[in-house]
């Protein structure tokens, strides 16, 4: 009796150890996932998930995304998956729930952003569509282009709210200061670089004095009033 449940324990734990290695395979090869046995599906679940969404399958794409979310409930790109599925399923209220719990979750997570950023826009909340826009704004990776499509849309002539509060988030770190030193004249339409720059200097923002000119060369070269105009808003230099 004590050998047979030795032999089972053994075979037990083999089976065990051959689910999880093949779950974690799936990381390099989602076209595995489908032959991880259900009970170890981690990582295969993401890919059974986006599977079923990408086949129009809305009920099963439902069912597997809640269960992906239920064994894995903290990764904001897990949401994300659920609140597609919510959405495709008919669902729209669980699902603008869901992807705003997952742009909150995973600040960085570009596609919960830009969703965000378009709903906020949409329904003409210019502080949280200028929150989303300061996430995308401060990721390294984010295109120059995507941004000024963005910043296009969010700082038109009748924009008063987002450029307070975007101008408050850059006044608000010095870290943010650096990087919109950076982008913001290549990003930016040229008013607003202006008043954002102003507002951000007025509130406490003290921008370094080298990067700054530098900034302002890079801009004086395609824009020589604006850069003018952007060297007086830095206010420190």
């Amino acid at each position: 009796m004590g050998r047979s449940l030795w032999v089972v324990a053994v075979l037990a734990v083999a089976v065990a150890t051959t689910g999880i290695q093949l779950d974690r395979k799936t990381r390099y090869v989602p076209t595995m996932a489908s032959a991880v046995p259900e009970p170890f599906r981690a990582f295969a679940q993401r890919h059974i998930a986006t599977q079923a969404l990408l086949d129009k399958k809305r009920e099963l794409a439902l069912a597997e995304a809640r269960r992906l979310v239920a064994r894995r409930p903290m990764p904001a790109a897990h949401l994300r998956l659920l609140s597609i599925a919510e959405f495709e399923a008919g669902n729209v209220e669980q699902g603008g729930y869901l992807i705003q719990l997952a742009a909150r979750r995973g600040w960085r997570d570009r596609p919960a952003q830009h969703s965000m950023f378009q709903l906020a826009l949409a329904a003409g909340d210019q502080g949280e569509a200028a929150r989303r826009f300061a996430a995308l704004f401060v990721r390294p990776s984010e295109e120059e282009a995507e941004l000024r499509a963005l910043a296009d849309g969010l700082f038109s002539e009748d924009s008063e709210e987002a450029r307070a509060v975007f101008a408050q988030i850059v006044a608000g770190a010095e870290r943010w200061q650096g990087a919109y030193l950076r982008k913001a004249p290549v990003v930016l339409p040229s008013d607003a670089l202006i008043d954002v720059t102003s507002r951000a200097s007025k509130a406490g923002g003290v921008f370094d004095c080298i990067e700054g000119s530098r900034s302002v060369e890079r801009l004086a070269k395609r824009e020589p009033a604006t850069a003018q105009a952007f060297r007086r808003a830095l206010g420190t230099c």
